[in-house]
């Protein structure tokens, strides 16, 4: 896959190269002293990673972002790569755990500022950051979710230093409010000297090549998986007697609670057999308990409030119809999840989800499919009246509907196995990436706008020359480097090579 090119239109000779020219002499030509050294790190390329996985989300906090680092982390860790995780503190959670597998994490002592995100600092976790990479001796820096602070301050300090860095968007944004139109500003920067990215749907990757304008050629698409040892069918299907219907998602404007407040008291006027179990928290929970409330529908209308996700599967067992209501989604991993456990699903037609995401062995392959195959899912306009006509041929369909079946139906469509080899690639492509001097890379930078290249330029200079003064306050030979553990992680006698999903995440 060919790497990203300079800009057609440079000119060597103007004004603003002829000032990073003079910074560049100024500095010393440090860049030859900032190159990726694969021997110091013991790496090198198509052998083992060691990896860096950085995100504001994951556990205790509940997520697909967060679920898909953990099981991204653990199927690496099976084939025998390090990988490190870093998040900020979660209440007393705070410094150095050990989860399953051996999964190392630091809880960086930094508190959420808001839903889940610190307060950016731009060079505040510079130096604990340097610190992590080189105790570790990681040799790759991956971020995920694209409105994570701590996930785009990695990422800029890690490319300072010399890093290879991937970076995963999990989301879809608009272009017209101002929310949007300053994330996306904020995605250019951190993805103009990014590596390669990684997108979990045909329609995200087209949303973030059009936001960050990054080349598509190094954009790969590798969609989510389920854990489906995780999210197994009841042995005894719920009864007939009534039908429920279970939502389980964060009550949100993006995720369709405002759509439920509509759809639901049609629903039961309807269906006088339709009983619905609702789990999540959010903003928009008021509306529902108003709408509960307006039309007497306590009695079928169970609030379940927020569901930790051990707890996901015997929400989900209970019920027939999974209803997905999300007004945008890159791609819903909750579908699946309902759909391991032999609910039909009932989702809005929107994002990743009406589009081709089923696994392959490469990343050319585009079967022009569903996300789940017709039979296992009815889709609908993200319209009330639409949503009841899917609801009802979803409750027709229900008596041809086998949950054991479409359980093995899909284990054998996802699984975090393939995820974890394809993610393998990018970071092999990721580290055949030649490293860029100081020159380069704030080209890549002014290319982001008159001003905000500007900016981002000046931003990425003083960023450059912290990293100096701490490599001469703090030399990284003075950093006692961590011994790597490595544990019995084949004492069952399975070959990595031939791992299942379920030993993979055992």
């Amino acid at each position: 896959m060919p790497n990203r090119a300079e800009p057609d239109n440079a000119q060597p000779y103007s004004s603003s190269c002829s000032i990073i020219f003079l910074i560049e002499f100024l500095f010393g030509y440090f860049y030859k002293e900032t190159e990726f050294n694969s021997e110091r790190f013991g790496f090198m390329a198509n052998q083992n990673h060691r990896i860096l996985m950085v995100s504001d989300f994951f556990y205790p906090n509940f997520g697909g972002v967060e679920n898909h680092i953990y099981y991204l982390s653990q199927c690496l860790l099976k084939f025998g790569h390090k990988v490190v995780v870093m998040t900020h503190a979660y209440g007393n959670r705070s410094g150095v755990r050990y989860m399953t597998g051996g999964l190392k994490v630091y809880y960086v002592p930094w508190r959420p500022f808001i839903m889940q995100n610190t307060l950016p600092t731009f060079y505040g976790t510079l130096p604990i950051i340097r610190t992590i990479l080189i105790r570790e001796k990681i040799s790759l820096v991956h971020g995920h979710q694209a409105f994570s602070t701590l996930c785009h301050e990695a990422l800029m300090h890690a490319r300072t230093m010399g890093y290879r860095v991937v970076f995963t968007d999990h989301s879809l944004y608009g272009f017209a409010d101002v929310g949007s139109i300053h994330m996306n500003k904020v995605l250019q920067f951190t993805l103009a000297d990014v590596s390669q990215a990684i997108c979990v749907s045909h329609t995200s990757k087209e949303n973030t090549v059009l936001r960050s304008g990054l080349p598509p050629q190094k954009v790969f698409v590798i969609p989510n998986a389920v854990d489906t040892a995780m999210f197994k069918p009841a042995p005894e299907r719920p009864g007939s007697n009534e039908i429920i219907i279970v939502v389980i998602s964060r009550l949100v404007y993006r995720k369709g609670a405002d759509l439920l407040v509509e759809v639901i008291p049609k629903v039961c006027r309807c269906f006088p057999n339709v009983r619905f179990i609702v789990g999540g928290d959010g903003p928009k929970r008021v509306r529902l308990e108003e709408m509960r409330e307006k039309h007497s529908l306590q009695d079928r209308v169970e609030m379940l409030g927020a569901v930790p996700h051990a707890q996901v599967r015997s929400v989900l067992i209970s019920g027939h119809i999974f209803l997905n209501s999300s007004l945008t989604e890159a791609f819903c991993i909750a579908i699946l999840e309902a759909a391991s456990c032999g609910l039909l699903t009932v989702s809005t037609r929107v994002g990743g989800v009406p589009e081709a995401c089923i696994m392959r062995c490469f990343y050319y392959t585009w079967p022009f499919l569903l996300v789940l195959p017709d039979d296992m899912v009815v889709l609908a306009e993200p319209d009330p009246g639409d949503m009841v006509l899917a609801i009802r041929k979803a409750i027709s369909l229900l008596p041809k509907i086998d949950p054991q079946v479409m359980h093995e139906r899909m284990k054998k469509l996802y699984n975090w196995h393939d995820v974890a080899k394809r993610t393998e690639i990018v970071y092999d492509r990721a580290l055949e990436c030649p490293n860029q001097n100081l020159v380069e890379r704030l080209s890549r930078y002014l290319s982001c706008g008159a001003w905000a290249g500007k900016l981002f330029c000046l931003v990425m200079i003083i960023d450059y020359l912290l990293w100096r003064f701490l490599e001469l306050w703090k030399p990284a030979e003075d950093i006692e480097e961590v011994p790597d553990i490595v544990l019995p992680c084949q004492s069952d006698g399975v070959s990595l090579k031939d791992c299942s999903e379920d030993q993979c995440l055992r």
